[in-house]
Order: C-alpha cells, then structure tokens, then sequence
C-alpha cells in the first residue's frame, strides 16, 4: 500500500479581499508567512518567520486588575505587570514563541498570533466567493507574503488548483529562491511581480541581508523563460539605501537591457511600522521621508530606460 498524505497546508497570516494595488483588476490575495530578507523598511515584519508568531497591542489590553489571566497563563514568567501602566509586558527573552498559552485566555485579543495554518481548499474557496469580480474586472488570486515562493508545495498547489478553477494568477517575490522554485510555479503563473531593490552588494545586504546577485540572475532567467510582458519589475524607493540617481539609473538600465518587461518605482512609506512594537522589535528607519518631488524624478529618470 501507498502512503497516504493529507492535503496541502500553508501558514497565511492574512488574506486580504478586494484589492486593486496587486495586479490587474480586482485581486484576493494571500499573505504567507516566511521570508529570507530582513529589509529594513518592510511592512510586513510577521511575515518574517515561518512558524505563527505571538504579538503583543498594548492599547487593546485592559489590565491586570480588570484582567491579568495571561499572567498566570505564561509557564515561564514572560508575561509581567507593567507597574507604570497598570497593563502587561512582555520579556520576548523568556517567551517560547510557539508557546502561544498566553493568546489563548486574552479576552481583548491584544495577545494574539500572526499566522493561521491553512489547506489549498480553504483558501481557494474564499478565492471562489470573489470569482465574480475576477470575471469583471480581470482581476484573481495574488500570492504574496513574506515571500510566497518560500512555501512552495503550498505555493505550487494554490495556483494550479486557482488554474483548474480558471482564476487569473499572480504571484509577488522578492527573487531571492532557489531557481527550482519558480520552474514549479511558472506553468500555472499569469503574471510575476519581481522585487529589484539595488544592484550595489554592500548596501543591499545591509539593508536586506542577503547579496543581489541570486536576485539578479533570476530575473534574467525569468526573462528569457516567462513572457516578459507579464513580468513587473518593482523597486521601492527608500530613503538612505536607494533613492539616489545612481542606483535608480543602474536598476533601470539593467531592466531596460532585458527588453520587455515593465518597469515601476513604489514610494517610501511607514504603513507597517508599528507592528515592529507589536513584536518586539525595533522599525531601524526611524522617520525617513522621501519628498514627492524626489521621487516624481526618480520615475522620470526610470522611465528614460524603458524600450
């Protein structure tokens, strides 16, 4: 007898409906957890590990006096009595992250988990409630994260059962896999959504924590083994690590010198920095601004490298 398996599971620490800023049309698109960079400015900072992850939002919790059942909750004193606010803290030191006890009795939800194990089949019905306005507008299922690719069976399995169900598919990646992974995806992908932030190794490991170079070679090989037409390059401007002309007009040439694909720069913003304190952790990029007019001409300068 064969052996049998169960069905194909992903840990999503959010499924977002309705969106419009993740490819054509009206998109519904899964975030999953996991990812090999550690950008400084990233807005999804749960995304980072793959295993679910507790948080802590101090302005849900109602107290000790009121509450305090995380406290006797935690097995290893993690969870204190923050004697200023009268709320709780957390010694991340002493927290066994996949512990998760103190998130079970908090009745605010202000301990709560990034991260929800999830089968193919329950994704792709919630994909299914949205079919209606893919049909409309174009629009379909969005792989993103983290870094979708880091969760390839579930990756692989999303897409092909979003293909026998004739969604549109998208996926956004950061580029920086094991060239294996994209092979598995591509027959069932629409289009890709490539992350190139810098070509200059120094800064974007200091920035990222890894080297571009695996980055790099991976789109060239995309462009020369996926419709180049359905390839969309993204570099996020950043303040301090790529928002000089320099590194705009290097990205940009290297782009342009691969012919056809698609080109766009995303503005800086802090949109996810507080859950850096949700985590434990410190936003590095502290109050940075990138000035519209700063970036208006870094797009104009992309553009000039377009063919």
């Amino acid at each position: 007898m064969g052996m049998e398996h169960g069905p194909v599971t992903g840990n999503v620490f959010n499924i977002q409906r309705y969106s419009l800023h993740d490819g054509p049309g009206i998109r519904t698109v899964v975030f999953m957890k996991g990812c090999p960079l550690r950008c400084k400015w990233c807005s999804n900072p749960e995304s980072w590990l793959a295993a679910r992850e507790m948080y802590y939002d101090a302005s849900k919790c109602i107290g000790t006096e009121a509450c305090g059942l995380c406290l006797s909750a935690c097995g290893r004193s993690a969870v204190s009595k923050d004697s200023g606010s009268g709320k709780v803290k957390i010694d991340r030191r002493d927290c066994i992250q996949g512990c998760l006890d103190c998130t079970l009795v908090c009745p605010s939800k202000s301990l709560d988990v990034y991260g929800r194990l999830m089968t193919v089949e329950e994704v792709l019905k919630i994909a299914d409630q949205d079919s209606m306005f893919y049909t409309r507008s174009g629009g379909g299922l969005t792989l993103s994260g983290g870094e979708a690719t880091a969760q390839i069976e579930f990756a692989e399995a999303l897409l092909a059962g979003a293909k026998r169900r004739r969604i549109h598919t998208a996926i956004e990646t950061c580029g920086y896999s094991p060239w294996d992974h994209f092979s598995r995806l591509l027959p069932n992908l629409d289009i890709i959504h490539y992350d190139l932030k810098l070509l200059n190794e120094k800064a974007h490991t200091q920035f990222t924590g890894v080297s571009p170079h695996r980055i790099r070679d991976n789109l060239e090989r995309l462009s020369r083994s996926f419709e180049r037409s359905r390839i969309v390059v993204r570099t996020p401007v950043i303040p301090g690590f790529n928002d000089s002309a320099e590194a705009i007009a290097e990205i940009a040439e290297f782009v342009g010198s691969l012919g056809g694909i698609c080109h766009e720069l995303l503005k800086y913003h802090r949109y996810g920095s507080a859950k850096y304190d949700f985590l434990g952790r410190t936003y590095e990029l502290g109050q940075r601004e990138l000035s519209e007019e700063q970036f208006a001409a870094l797009s104009g300068l992309a553009a000039q490298y377009l063919q």
